[in-house]
């Protein structure tokens, strides 16, 4: 987990941490996060959630104990002191490395139009990004970064070999100009494409 303050309107934090991560994907935790973009007690939640205070409070400490949340004041409320709590974000993401293989697999002209090779490579990017995002943060620093996206169409298969070739091409022509050997400051370009979503399937709530 990211050291972050917590900013419930526009933060994302990185989650690379097992143990956190189940906390993060239990179905009623999730709810409780989900709410908790404003602080609240957990006599609020449970009301809003028509659940028993007691067991709220159980679910609030386990988020807190996994950096999940944050104590942010108290209030008087009935003759009673309420503990607020607030989501350090609005958003996790969980790190899709945690389970499987790390080791980067070797790679042929082929596996360059896999789809499973892109998303391998989609996750160890948010895995590296992520992590490196956490480590600049903790130290009060930014992680400069650069993303570059385009919608391109084609009208045959020959169109979109011809472009996959001059992109590579492109690519490579670029980076002679800036070589990594050497250089103070090394950065991994990726370029990847696929096709433009019109609709999915909303995967399944887990249990």
């Amino acid at each position: 987990m990211t050291d972050a303050q917590p900013d419930a309107r526009n933060a994302m934090d990185f989650v690379d941490q097992a143990a956190a991560a189940r906390v993060a994907l239990s179905p009623l935790r999730r709810q409780l996060l989900a709410r908790l973009t404003e602080p609240m007690s957990a006599a609020g939640l449970g009301e809003a959630l028509d659940l028993p205070r007691q067991q709220v409070r159980h679910h609030l400490k386990v988020l807190e104990a996994a950096g999940l949340i944050v104590e942010v004041g108290a209030r008087r409320k009935r003759g009673f002191t309420e503990t607020l709590y607030l989501a350090r974000a609005r958003s996790l993401l969980i790190d899709p490395m945690l389970v499987g293989e790390h080791a980067p697999a070797a790679v042929s002209a082929q596996d360059q139009h896999s789809a499973e090779h892109l998303v391998r490579t989609a996750a160890r990017l948010v895995h590296e990004v992520g992590r490196m995002r956490g480590e600049a943060e903790r130290e009060g620093s930014r992680l400069l970064t650069v993303t570059v996206e385009a919608d391109v169409g084609f009208a045959s298969p020959a169109e979109y070999d011809a472009f996959t070739q001059q992109l590579a091409q492109a690519v490579a022509d670029i980076a002679k100009a800036y070589p990594a050997e050497g250089a103070r400051r090394r950065y991994r370009l990726t370029a990847a494409g696929h096709p433009a979503v019109a609709a999915l399937t909303e995967p399944k709530p887990l249990n």
